[in-house]
């Protein structure tokens, strides 16, 4: 959950003149944003270390940007090139899983969590095994193994902060002294690139138009999710686990402006919601700098201009993969394990052409309903256990994807 550390009495890390950082996943959408944060703040912060996974010449010039310590690359192929890219700059260098995780594990007050996927599991706890608190912006954290990550940031004593836009709306509007009285959590959704689409139009997708976002500019994996509205169920888990609520109390609407980015209702009636810009740097500035706001270069929201902010339910015929979600939560952390490495499959499939589009929230379902007789129940009490479900959730999908390409063809 979102918690505060235990620190020495009258001292807290907000209270530091700088703080020190490392990015996970630097050259993805978010690190890029977190990256432009800490360029317009250089007094405040100072960068201890820089992943990536492939992008050899992103990663060498972030690290120079920033002034980082360590730049480390998860493709071991790509080390002499890293190598060669930060000669002379004592930029130290280092390549591969095992080192991405050591990399993760230095001291620092702060780690952006940003690596994409159940990949980012492993570096994120050694993280928090380590004392830092985390920027958590891989909501596959929570959704593999949400109980293990919140009882290993709990005995830490470290604070989890939430990155998405949704989540970090909801952390601002929520009280620390009235949280019994919580009614209801509700986040946002865009929509997507298919909101108005019929289901005809969803199916004859390709991967060039589930991947055009209305409002925001992400990575694949993510814009696919936004598009069959997987993101959103993936974000009622993560706020399950993040505010230790029950899936009853979650809620999602449609908000096409995405100017509302969430809103938490209480007994009372009252709605307190966070609104902005859909810019990724506001809450990232928000994580960074927690409990102090510091400006950004970001626009300004300007309500008379708007006009007017819609919003609609979610249309669960047209979107499944929302419905599945939920139910994978109240199944328990085994099925959120499973669905989100069935997803990661189905997306990776549809992105290269093997299924259509609305086969993506099919798989994730069937290998669900498959997982329930074989692994249901399983406990994961360790990163062994839930790497293993992991893995077990992406062979049943590879399995149903080859079946069905077997009999089309």
């Amino acid at each position: 959950m979102v918690r505060s550390p235990a620190l020495p009495a009258g001292r807290t890390r907000a209270d530091k003149a700088r703080r020190t950082l490392s990015i996970l996943g630097a050259t993805g959408s978010i690190g890029r944003s977190t990256a432009d944060v800490v360029l317009q703040h250089r007094d405040a912060f100072d960068v201890e270390v820089v992943t990536a996974q492939s992008r050899v010449d992103e990663l060498a010039e972030m690290a120079i940007q920033l002034g980082a310590r360590l730049a480390v690359i998860g493709d071991v192929t790509r080390l002499e090139s890293l190598r060669e890219r930060l000669a002379g700059t004592g930029i130290a260098v280092d390549a591969g899983p095992a080192a991405i995780v050591e990399a993760a594990s230095r001291p620092v007050d702060l780690v952006v969590a940003a690596i994409v996927g159940a990949a980012g599991l492993e570096p994120t706890l050694a993280a928090i095994d380590a004392g830092a608190d985390i920027a958590l912006a891989n909501k596959e954290c929570m959704v593999c193994a949400g109980a293990l990550f919140n009882r290993r940031a709990a005995a830490a004593s470290v604070r989890v902060l939430p990155v998405d836009s949704e989540h970090d709306a909801i952390f601002q509007s929520l009280e620390a002294n009235n949280l019994r009285a919580v009614e209801r959590i509700t986040i946002t959704a865009s929509g997507g690139p298919f909101r108005t689409a019929t289901l005809d139009e969803m199916r004859r997708a390709t991967p060039a138009q589930a991947l055009k976002h209305p409002r925001w500019a992400m990575g694949p994996k993510i814009s696919i999710d936004s598009a069959t509205m997987m993101n959103k169920g993936l974000e009622l888990i993560e706020a399950h686990h993040l505010f230790d609520i029950e899936s009853a109390r979650l809620d999602v609407l449609v908000h096409p402006q995405s100017v509302v980015h969430g809103f938490v209702t209480y007994a009372d009636g009252s709605v307190i919601a966070q609104l902005g810009a859909a810019d990724m740097r506001i809450p990232i500035s928000h994580c960074l700098n927690w409990p102090r706001r510091a400006e950004t270069a970001t626009p300004r929201l300007d309500l008379a201009a708007l006009g007017t902010l819609t919003f609609e339910k979610p249309d669960l015929e047209r979107f499944p993969a929302l419905s599945i979600a939920r139910t994978a939560l109240e199944n328990g952390d085994w099925a959120t394990n499973i669905l989100n490495a069935a997803n990661e499959v189905a997306v990776a499939a549809f992105l290269d052409g093997t299924i259509e589009f609305l086969e993506i929230a099919a798989t994730v379902e069937a290998v669900l309903e498959r997982a329930t007789a074989t692994v249901g129940g399983t406990v994961l009490d360790t990163v062994e256990a839930v790497l293993a479900l992991d893995g077990e959730g992406r062979r049943l999908a590879a399995e149903r994807i080859e079946f069905r390409g077997r009999r089309a063809s």
